[in-house]
């Protein structure tokens, strides 16, 4: 029987926790980027909607809104059923509600935005959370949250009248732009 030393279990214990951080940080990428990449194609539509009929653009992101969160409860339950995981529980869809209900109330009730400053707010404040949890779960949450960011703000100053359209190639193509690399992650 060989004995190990103090330094070489230390060493096989870093090991195994750098391999356990790695596969948790794969799991959470694989069902981000699906997620992603969904939310990236309603948000792509809903900006191309608000660019070519302005006046009920509301609507449309109404049905951004629900479409994204039955599209991500049910790529939830189907990696779920896949892998045993829960990833979106009654927590996450809380969360993301309260999360909703505090930006309408800022933009909507503390400050009544003209719908250039709320296609400027909502990405910009979407992708804080992205950059926050970025912090904890992998850093390509932070550089997807942070260059949507800053494309947002070149856009708000620089882009006349075509915004909207920028903003569904931004935001909405970003998040797609993201899920994918963050499948190759």
């Amino acid at each position: 029987m060989t004995s190990i030393d103090p330094k070489e279990a230390a060493s096989a214990l870093s090991d195994v926790e750098d391999i356990v951080r790695r596969v948790r940080q794969s799991t959470i990428y694989n069902l981000s980027s699906l997620i992603m990449i969904m939310w990236g194609v309603l948000v792509f539509a809903g900006y191309l909607a608000s660019y070519l009929s302005p006046r009920s653009a509301g609507y449309g992101w109404l049905a951004v809104y629900v479409a994204g969160i039955a599209g991500s409860v049910a790529l939830s339950a189907f990696n779920r059923a896949r892998t045993g995981v829960r990833t979106f529980d009654y927590r996450m869809l809380a969360a993301f509600l309260l999360l909703i209900a505090f930006g309408a109330f800022c933009s909507g009730v503390l400050n009544h935005l003209t719908p250039r400053q709320l296609g400027t707010f909502w990405p910009i404040y979407f992708m804080l959370v992205y950059s926050i949890v970025g912090l904890w779960v992998g850093y390509a949450f932070v550089v997807i949250g942070l260059s949507i960011t800053a494309l947002t703000l070149v856009g708000y100053f620089h882009v006349g009248g075509a915004f909207d359209l920028w903003m569904a190639f931004v935001n909405g193509g970003g998040l797609v732009v993201g899920g994918l690399w963050m499948r190759r992650s």
